[in-house]
């Protein structure tokens, strides 16, 4: 029986109670994530900080990631999700309580490092437990309204820093993020473990163990744990002045090592199908972090924006990510997943050049980047159920929590690229060509289908939507038969 009537009512109250319980967590994530850099100033100011020293604080959070996402979401698949999800609140709640008790840069550093592991935990956790709960052919509208979450904790933070922080200082910011424990404690008392968790892993007595193939045999346990010990020092020295003038041979140091992680996670079927789903998510980092770290930079450096025009601007960038994020979920279930994403990004492209053109109008520049947005950085509200619907119930977690939060990396290196290509030409036009070329890399990554290609090169049978055993990745939702 194919559905009918109105698509809300196929999810029951439970479904909704699930998602808005991960929505508000992932709310508080954005929110915490997004602190340090309100407060920088400040901070730099308190700890007698360089500029470099001060944008380390950024980055830190980025060094964990990767081995948050994948310990965190091991942790969902053996367990549960709703553990690892309670888990990885508890941790970025504590972490950044921990930075307003914070005595020196250390201190705070060691601070963002949790953080980083917590919010790397509760994407693959929170994705992968709403995914699981919500009726199989609306799966792209329950991403893209969780992930709007977290630019309603953007806007949050944005909000609250003009009240607290003149009043009460920058400390505050930081304790105000113990909230999420709170919400934890809610979550473990009201709901269900995740439908398709209990169907596939819960009833098996052999629990899964993604990391199994990194540990078969001493040697090879040694050798692993070896390789993350560099990736991890590489890492640190990358994106702190430790690393001056050692930037690119640590970078490839630690992609050697994350490499050979995706290799082996995936194993001799998966290895290809891996890298290049990391490689994607690297690339769509690339594209729009430009614009989310140096976006006020910009405004203020060379449009010579005050404070109060600079938070404005940041509202209309706010909510046009959170639009585009439920439009996102809507266009996917309609057109597909993976037609979706592309045929977004490249409608996008129209906005880029424009955005960086006004230089007059407050209004005019609001607007124009509400749509750039919502349509640029809002698709990737999809993005959990892209890379989920690649892998069974089993790794899910750990595959998704690997892969995006490797690719994560992005970032990191974003800015940084865009402040070198600033050197030869305005801000501006920087992170107009930027955007506009790296949006083309992903179009053709996501459009022509490369990951599942070359996946299919050492696995055959690959493709279909594990999220949607119906129909593969770029077939519309439409044509599923009503499920759950």
């Amino acid at each position: 029986m194919t559905a009918t009537g109105p698509w809300y009512r196929e999810v029951s109250r439970g479904q909704w109670k699930s998602l808005a319980a991960a929505w508000i967590g992932y709310l508080l994530d954005g929110f915490d994530f997004v602190l340090i850099t309100l407060v920088l100033t400040e901070i730099a100011e308190e700890f007698d900080l360089s500029t470099a020293s001060a944008a380390s604080l950024v980055s830190g959070a980025f060094i964990t990631r990767w081995l948050g996402g994948a310990l965190l979401g091991a942790m969902g698949d053996r367990y549960g999700r709703k553990p690892a999800m309670i888990a990885s609140i508890l941790l970025y709640s504590l972490g950044t309580f921990a930075c307003g008790f914070a005595w020196n840069y250390f201190s705070l550093f060691t601070a963002r490092l949790l953080i980083g592991m917590g919010m790397a935990g509760e994407y693959s956790a929170s994705a992968t437990y709403v995914l699981e709960s919500w009726p199989a052919r609306l799966r792209n509208r329950a991403s893209g309204f969780l992930i709007s979450g977290y630019a309603g904790g953007t806007i949050l933070a944005s909000e609250l820093y003009k009240w607290v922080v003149p009043h009460w200082g920058w400390r505050w910011m930081f304790w105000i993020g113990v909230l999420p424990v709170f919400v934890a404690l809610w979550v473990r008392r009201a709901l269900p473990e995740a439908a398709d968790w209990r169907q596939d892993v819960a009833a098996d007595d052999a629990r899964p163990n993604p990391f199994a193939p990194l540990f078969t045999g001493r040697w090879r346990a040694w050798a692993n744990t070896a390789l993350a010990a560099a990736a991890s020092a590489a890492l640190f020295c990358v994106f702190t002045p430790v690393g001056a003038g050692w930037r690119w041979p640590l970078s490839l140091l630690a992609t050697g090592c994350l490499l050979a992680f995706a290799a082996q996670l995936g194993g001799r079927r998966g290895r290809l199908l891996y890298t290049a789903l990391v490689a994607t998510v690297f690339c769509a980092f690339l594209y729009s972090w430009p614009i989310q770290a140096l976006l006020p930079t910009y405004l203020k450096s060379e449009l010579g924006y005050a404070p109060d025009e600079v938070t404005d601007v940041m509202f209309y960038a706010g909510f046009g990510t959170m639009a585009g994020c439920w439009l996102a979920g809507f266009v996917g279930d309609w057109l597909g997943t993976r037609k979706a994403y592309a045929c977004t990004l490249l409608a996008s492209l129209a906005f880029v050049f424009p955005v960086f053109a006004v230089q007059d109008s407050l209004v005019g520049l609001g607007v124009l980047l509400f749509f750039l947005l919502a349509l640029s950085q809002g698709i990737s509200g999809i993005l959990p159920k892209y890379i989920a619907g690649h892998f069974p119930t089993r790794t899910r977690a750990a595959s998704l929590g690997f892969v995006y939060n490797t690719g994560a990396l992005g970032g990191a290196v974003a800015p940084v690229l865009g402040a070198d290509l600033a050197e030869g030409m305005p801000l501006g036009r920087a992170l107009a060509v930027l955007t506009f070329g790296l949006t083309l890399v992903v179009i053709v990554l996501v459009g022509a289908d490369v990951p599942r290609r070359l996946g299919r090169l050492t696995d055959p049978s690959g493709g279909a939507d594990h999220l949607v055993p119906e129909r593969p990745l770029s077939v519309p939702g439409a044509s599923v038969e009503k499920t759950g």
